[in-house]
């Protein structure tokens, strides 16, 4: 999560919507799709509960500030790790999933992970800025 929030800091809106000839993900979307990402693995895949996904998340429209995503990034990974406290690492994926929470972490360290390198490029190329 750090990695992320650190590329979008000090950014204006428009920045945080910027992408190098409307390629790669915008910085907000990327920061919206792992909150989006989390949701859905956590509350959806190991609660159960009914979840959605759409290619808005990705480009999300004027509605969503940045200082809105930030601050649901930063709530979701709260309730991410209410909820990954509170059960074995054994414990199998409810919905959608032949896993276990081991697997979903997993999964979500490599979708950070990736996602954070985006940011890093879709930075570099916006404005110069490399490096944690």
């Amino acid at each position: 999560m750090g990695a992320v929030l650190r590329k979008v800091h000090g950014i204006t809106e428009a920045d945080a919507r910027w992408t190098p000839d409307g390629r790669l993900i915008p910085l907000l979307g990327v920061v919206n799709h792992l909150t989006h990402v989390e949701w859905r693995w956590i509350d959806g895949g190991m609660l159960g509960q009914e979840t959605s996904r759409s290619e808005a998340e990705f480009r999300p429209g004027p509605e969503l500030t940045l200082e809105a995503a930030v601050a649901a990034y930063r709530a979701r990974a709260t309730a991410t790790d209410e909820v990954v406290r509170t059960l074995p690492l054994d414990a199998p994926c409810r919905k959608g999933h032949d896993a276990d929470l081991r697997w979903v972490l997993l999964h979500l360290v490599n979708e950070t992970a990736r996602h954070a390198g985006h940011a890093d490029a879709v930075r570099e190329l916006l404005d110069g800025t490399t490096g944690e």
